[in-house]
């Protein structure tokens, strides 16, 4: 984080070193974050719960009334699927039906055609 100070007045400066210092002695007062993980842990323990059950990491039931988090597969890479159309016109050009339509067979479906028609045989 960086804040440019070359702007400030010297009373902004005092003001902002000032609840620099605060901030600080409150962090310094608080609980190790080990302190308070060793007793959330021990807790959850005598509850008869994990870590893992409370905040949903194993895919168990979630608590009622919770909404469940989707998971999402943008950043994922998704394996390879075999081609399902074939451009007539271009052979090379293929599409797994997967994704936005490519140009060219936009155009054809737009000229009335109809996606099966440009299926790869044994494809369904």
């Amino acid at each position: 984080m960086s804040i440019d100070l070359t702007g400030l007045s010297p009373k902004e400066l005092a003001s902002l070193i000032t609840q620099a210092q605060k901030r600080q002695t409150a962090i310094a007062k608080r609980t190790p974050i080990t302190k308070v993980r060793s007793r959330i842990l021990k807790f959850a323990k005598s509850e008869g719960y994990s870590i893992d059950e409370l905040f949903g990491t194993t895919g168990a039931a979630p608590a009622r009334g919770k909404a469940v988090k989707k998971t999402s597969t943008a950043g994922r890479k998704l394996g390879k699927v075999a081609p399902k159309y074939r451009n007539p016109a271009n052979t090379k050009e293929t599409w797994t039906g997967r994704g936005k339509q490519p140009r060219w067979m936009a155009a054809y479906v737009a000229a009335g055609k109809k996606p099966e028609d440009f299926l790869i045989k044994g494809k369904k």
